[in-house]
């Protein structure tokens, strides 16, 4: 089984999926599959190019993406097992617990058992409440 991804890649991933045009982009990335080059993504989008080229490499940055490059021209690949093992990892956080695996209670599950339990109701005394503060009092604190 792959190791759970560290908080700091939770982090970078889910940052760099926050804007919109870098999610569109790893759809368009997963939909078409394999390389697509930096010009056909950049058309996609009514920014301009080096806007497109800055989200680009903020998901290479954070390991979403992998660039080829050759020449002046760059083909773009998703990284599927990064993205399914980073935020799959996460997402694993958020299953429901086996009830196998709960903790169970062997406390009192009511207020009324609760009170039951209490040392007042067993005849014990229960310690009387401070009215007034030390400094009332006139002795500070040690």
């Amino acid at each position: 089984m792959a190791q759970p991804p560290s908080r700091a890649e939770v982090e970078v991933v889910f940052l760099a999926l926050a804007h919109e045009t870098r999610r569109h982009i790893v759809a368009l990335l997963s939909h078409l599959g394999g390389e697509l080059p930096s010009g056909y993504l950049a058309n996609r989008f009514k920014h301009s190019w080096p806007t497109t080229t800055r989200h680009l490499k903020v998901l290479e940055d954070a390991g979403l993406v992998v660039v080829r490059r050759e020449g002046r021209s760059a083909m773009y690949r998703l990284r599927r097992e990064r993205i399914e093992r980073v935020v799959g990892g996460w997402l694993a956080h958020l299953a429901p617990v086996d009830p196998a695996r709960t903790w169970t209670s062997s406390g009192p599950r009511t207020a009324s058992a609760l009170a039951e339990r209490s040392p007042t109701s067993r005849g014990g005394r229960r310690a009387k409440p401070r009215t007034r503060s030390l400094a009332q009092q006139g002795t500070a604190p040690p």
